[in-house]
């Protein structure tokens, strides 16, 4: 068996307004990276969609982040840390939609 771990992960998908537009992609992918930096954060994925071609996966979304955390107290932490609410005033102008999945192990 994998190795199981336990916390809580925030997946939190975005699509971008001009997804075609290089120099969006670029700012909003500079601000999830700095995003992932936050030292609450155990473990940090920040990517594009995964050329994967099957009828369930869903790759319309620009770029997506999961964040795992070692309690939901320091997830509530991050959700109000002033690194977390600098991104999103910089970046929520970049996209039109934000899809964010929470799940506890």
């Amino acid at each position: 068996m994998a190795n199981l771990s336990t916390g809580v992960v925030h997946t939190v998908f975005f699509w971008l307004k001009e997804k075609d537009n290089e120099a969006h992609q670029a700012a909003l992918l500079a601000g999830l990276k700095e995003l992932s930096k936050i030292d609450l954060i155990k473990t940090a994925y920040v990517g594009k969609a995964a050329n994967t071609n099957r009828s369930v996966i869903d790759s319309s979304y620009s770029f997506s982040l999961t964040f795992v955390f070692d309690n939901p107290a320091d997830q509530d932490t991050y959700q109000t840390h002033p690194d977390h609410l600098v991104f999103v005033a910089n970046c929520s102008h970049l996209w039109e939609k934000v899809q964010v999945y929470d799940a506890e192990s």
